[in-house]
């Protein structure tokens, strides 16, 4: 696999993902009655853990880049 397949894969997988992350919190928002009663604490979480694995996984990158040079 080159990398011009490893972006187009990239390129599509990653807007399929947010449709299935959204599917899930939409779901859980409607058949889960904790997600209902604490909607602040549940949509921070929901906001959150998209937040953090994208953080975690720029600084990752960042420190191996930083380290070859």
């Amino acid at each position: 696999m080159d990398s011009n397949d490893k972006f187009v894969l990239l390129i599509i997988s990653i807007p399929l993902a947010g449709l299935v992350y959204s599917g899930l919190g939409i779901s859980l928002m409607v058949n889960s009655p904790v997600v209902r009663n604490y909607p602040l604490i549940s949509g921070a979480i929901f906001v959150l853990i998209p937040f953090v694995s994208a953080v975690s996984i720029w600084m990752t990158t960042a420190a191996k880049r930083y380290k070859q040079k």
